[in-house]
């Protein structure tokens, strides 16, 4: 059986978290050449290259990353094993991991992850943004509770998980106050040529918004193509062009933005989806999120 020197991983974790060998070194108050053979040891052993020097500085490479996550979750484990043991409360908060789909709206997911957060004792949260394929892979090996996402599991993906559906909103078309009073006339008929900024063509609101405009025949200008939703809304708050967003947090948006709201797109919706590695939800925090979201978010 082949086993995993976690002294080799501590100096590899401590040098990605410094950024250089040097600096690692000097704050475990080892030698660099100390440092850079523990390095090398865990390289040859997982036989993978973790790190590649840029300048002085060092950075990690895609397996680096990926070790890097683990080791972090290790030593973090570690440090609640002792805290547990010396009988510190803070040590026995639950952690609650969950994995986001980067495509997600974060004011919509910051809702639907709400409840989890206010309850009492309170859970440790570890969020983590990835693509959906791949925060699917770090849920099959457990390296977190729950994925949240806007589509359900893909039977092609070779994953032993479970969709539980959260809920579903309507799309609405957002804009400054300059843009609305020239789109709010006969819209939404009005989005036709208007200056309109989108999420990326791989993301589920633009194949649905995509599919509505061909419905329609209309064809907005597009300005831009954002794949990152928070992204997106900033620059719509910065008057770039209208933009779509979840109807179910209209209110928060047109408040944090300062924007209005035009109006609902008829038959498009945006589903949101638990997925977790539990057919019948037990996990206390996934429960609640599950609960709370049908019952008040998308009642």
């Amino acid at each position: 059986m082949d086993w995993l020197n976690y002294h080799h991983l501590l100096y590899f974790w401590r040098v990605a978290k410094e950024g250089s060998v040097s600096r690692a070194a000097a704050a475990m108050h080892v030698a660099q050449p100390t440092v850079s053979a523990q390095l090398r040891a865990l390289e040859k052993s997982l036989q993978k290259q973790l790190l590649r020097r840029q300048g002085r500085a060092v950075v990690l490479t895609a397996d680096g990353e990926a070790v890097f996550r683990y080791a972090d979750e290790i030593f973090s484990l570690g440090r609640e094993l002792l805290q547990t043991m010396k009988g510190d409360s803070a040590g026995n908060v639950q952690r609650f991991r969950v994995g986001i789909s980067d495509a997600l709206p974060k004011l919509t997911t910051y809702r639907l992850l709400e409840p989890a957060l206010v309850v009492q004792p309170p859970f440790r949260l570890h969020v983590r943004i990835d693509k959906t394929e791949k925060l699917l892979g770090e849920l099959a090996v457990h390296a977190v509770d729950l994925v949240i996402a806007d589509t359900p599991m893909m039977p092609s993906l070779r994953v032993r998980a479970f969709s539980h559906l959260l809920g579903e909103t309507g799309v609405s078309i957002f804009g400054t106050a300059e843009l609305a009073r020239s789109a709010r006339r006969d819209f939404p008929r009005s989005l036709d040529g208007a200056p309109m900024l989108l999420q990326t063509t791989n993301t589920t609101l633009r194949h649905s918004l995509d599919q509505w405009f061909a419905a329609h025949g209309i064809q907005p200008r597009v300005v831009g193509e954002v794949e990152d939703m928070a992204m997106l809304q900033t620059l719509g708050e910065h008057g770039l062009g209208l933009f779509a967003a979840p109807s179910v947090v209209s209110r928060e948006i047109c408040r944090r933005y300062g924007v209005l709201c035009l109006g609902e797109l008829d038959r498009v919706r945006e589903r949101f989806y638990a997925i977790s590695v539990e057919r019948r939800i037990s996990h206390p925090a996934v429960r609640l999120i599950a609960e709370q979201a049908k019952r008040r978010l998308f009642a």
